[in-house]
């Protein structure tokens, strides 16, 4: 694989900042450049509003990507804001990626991701750029063995 660059939004908490860099470096020494619209300390939101943020600053960012990443720790599936980004990333049609954080042992997942997902993979540089570049749908767990099926919910079609 050769030079593709992406467009995403790495969906995370604040406190885990620090690993951007860390997983924008290892998709780089895999070939894969990343234009992150992120919210992050680099890129910070000021705004008071969670109206305003939700629909001015996060939609637009989370719209222009074409691949949403989670960046999964076990803090992250408190957030409200990670579901929030998740579900509307969904409702977009936007390809969705849990990456475990590098470390990680695992956790529980944020409600949103457990239903919307397309992959989830270990901190490991082949699997997430296939995640992300080949619309691998595969789940795995942080050390990146196959992961036991996730139930989905099922949603009725034309039921009133």
């Amino acid at each position: 694989m050769t030079g593709f660059i992406k467009n995403v939004f790495i969906s995370h908490i604040h406190e885990d900042d620090h690993g951007l860099s860390k997983l924008k470096k290892i998709l780089s020494d895999h070939h894969l450049d990343v234009r992150d619209s992120s919210i992050n300390s680099s890129n910070p939101n000021n705004a008071e509003s969670p109206e305003y943020i939700k629909s001015s600053i996060l939609a637009p960012q989370i719209q222009w990507a074409s691949t949403l990443i989670v960046y999964l720790t076990a803090d992250t599936r408190h957030s409200e804001w990670v579901n929030w980004e998740i579900e509307y990333a969904a409702k977009q049609g936007k390809r969705i990626v849990g990456v475990w954080a590098e470390g990680e042992q695992g956790c529980e997942l944020p409600d949103a991701l457990k239903e919307y997902h397309d992959a989830m993979v270990g901190w490991h540089g082949n699997s997430i750029v296939e995640a992300i570049v080949e619309d691998q749908d595969k789940t795995e767990l942080p050390n990146g063995a196959a992961a036991p099926v996730l139930p989905i919910k099922r949603h009725p079609c034309g039921v009133k």
